[in-house]
């Protein structure tokens, strides 16, 4: 009965862009404003934030429900594309796809690492947005996430 919203990750590694689809995250502090977010531990997009200590948050909108499965399985990138997705590079040289109604840059600050995901203290350093399109959840998308 929690409810979670679907985002897509992204964070620069040295050969590409690394992205999956999230849904643990949530503010934590206005001054600075910080977020958490809790990302898989055995992915490339933890090894990627682990080690450049930045990322992005794609906030996936209500009619985009492709976009949040097209990211289950990581990223590729094809030119300025991401799984298809046109991308530019953000403050933090992290993907925006400039399709989602918004994304916000982060940089990782302080790391949890409990069970199978990793929780990452972050501090928002830019802000972006498309739309005005409301954020679709994951009960509205039909996903279940039972771990």
């Amino acid at each position: 009965m929690v409810s979670y919203g679907l985002y897509v990750a992204t964070s620069p590694e040295p050969d590409g862009m690394a992205a999956g689809t999230i849904n643990w995250i949530t503010q934590s502090s206005f001054d600075p404003p910080l977020i958490v977010a809790g990302i898989k531990r055995d992915s490339a997009l933890f090894r990627a934030i682990e080690t450049s200590r930045v990322f992005a948050i794609n906030v996936v909108g209500k009619s985009q429900k492709a976009m949040a499965i097209s990211f289950f399985k990581g990223g590729a990138v094809e030119g300025d594309r991401l799984n298809g997705y046109k991308m530019r590079p953000g403050q933090t040289n992290s993907a925006i796809l400039e399709d989602a109604p918004a994304a916000f840059e982060c940089r990782a600050l302080e790391t949890v690492q409990r069970g199978d995901h990793a929780i990452f203290v972050a501090e928002v350093v830019a802000a972006h947005v498309h739309s005005d399109e409301e954020p679709l959840t994951l009960r509205e998308a039909g996903f279940n996430y039972a771990g």
